[in-house]
């Protein structure tokens, strides 16, 4: 069975699965220019750093694709530069949007410099590179899985079947296609070397719960849910294998934001000697930032945790602390970070 699309964009029109709606309904809403792209981002109707990267270059392409060519080069880049740096404000801790801008702004900037290149062909050459990132991700995908489950297979012994936690969502649902950490472990139900994939509820906004474990059942990999305050239990009651999960931002030094709740996972993963993994396309590696410290957390609306849908669950009046990531210490990385380039102790990476 194919794998879930998230994204769908074809000659100029683009189309997300709102991811609101799952488990319960599969609807795909239009993105007709940045501005729609920076509420489904904002608003997690697509989330994961990939996919909200490949949706922000998409719907700038999508604008640029139905305006006139620019009077000149400059013009071009103005208007460039000022959709990407709105769209980069949409979820700061997420790296990839930041750095598809970076790339782009820097190509429309190249261009105005380039005497043998029209404004209607610097149009043309930037929307080329903006469509290119949902191939170039899915691409990216299949390489990581393959290299994380190769990684995995030969440091737990070569073992026949595996037992694998994951946490959050890092599927086809969080990029183009196929996944991060999830796409790791297709690769490993692929190859029948799975034996069970637990996976976290992923409170407050349940991610695991409403589409990883979608995911799982629509492609019958063999999963159990688990609620987020079992992991130490679970680990130790189905002697899990290894812990692989996704990133949103890698520091230069290999500490990882990634989704609230994955901070703890490393702590008890080291705890009880289970391998622990991050996968991430290069994209998500911001070399710019030396640690941690200095990655920029989201904090998220208190509602997510006070209310499930639009019942209460909270007493009315608390105080609510509700960050969107954490940080994983880079010495807690202990299987290492899985990229399409290959599989890296965190002090191994280098621009």
């Amino acid at each position: 069975m194919a794998t879930l699309q998230a994204i769908k964009y074809n000659d100029g029109h683009l189309e997300i699965l709102d991811q609101l709606l799952l488990p319960e309904s599969c609807i795909y809403i239009p993105i007709n220019n940045v501005q729609d792209a920076w509420g489904a981002i904002r608003e997690m109707k697509v989330r994961g750093a990939p996919a909200i990267a490949i949706v922000g270059s998409l719907s700038l392409a999508v604008e640029l694709r139905k305006l006139a060519a620019p009077e000149t080069k400059k013009d071009l880049h103005s208007l460039v530069k000022e959709k990407l740096d709105y769209l980069v404000t949409s979820r700061p801790t997420a790296v990839n949007m930041q750095l598809a801008a970076e790339a782009c702004i820097k190509l429309s900037n190249n261009l105005v410099d380039k005497d043998s290149v029209d404004a209607a062909e610097a149009k043309d050459v930037v929307v080329k590179q903006l469509e290119a990132t949902l191939a170039n991700d899915i691409a990216d995908n299949l390489a990581i899985g393959e290299h994380g489950a190769t990684d995995i297979t030969k440091k737990c012994g070569n073992k026949d079947k595996l037992r694998i936690m994951t946490h959050c969502n890092t599927g086809s649902l969080a990029t183009a296609g196929y996944g991060t950490a999830l796409g790791v472990i297709r690769s490993l139900h692929k190859a029948n070397l799975l034996d069970q994939v637990y996976c976290t509820e992923t409170r407050p906004y349940n991610q695991g719960s409403r589409l990883t474990a979608f995911e799982l059942v629509y492609e019958k990999i063999p999963a159990t849910l688990i609620c987020d305050n079992m992991a130490a239990a679970a680990m130790k009651q189905f002697k899990i294998d290894a812990v692989i999960v996704g990133a949103d931002r890698v520091a230069a030094n290999g500490d990882t934001a990634n989704k609230i709740g994955t901070y703890q996972l490393a702590v008890l993963a080291k705890s009880h000697n289970i391998l622990f993994y991050v996968a991430a396309p290069f994209s998500s590696i911001d070399f710019q930032i030396p640690t941690g410290l200095s990655i920029p957390i989201e904090e998220r609306p208190h509602s997510e945790m006070t209310h499930t849908g639009n019942i209460r669950t909270a007493a009315a009046g608390i105080h609510c602390w509700n960050p969107g990531f954490d940080v994983t210490p880079a010495e807690l990385i202990t299987g290492g970070i899985v990229t399409e380039k290959g599989v890296f102790k965190p002090d191994q990476l280098v621009a």
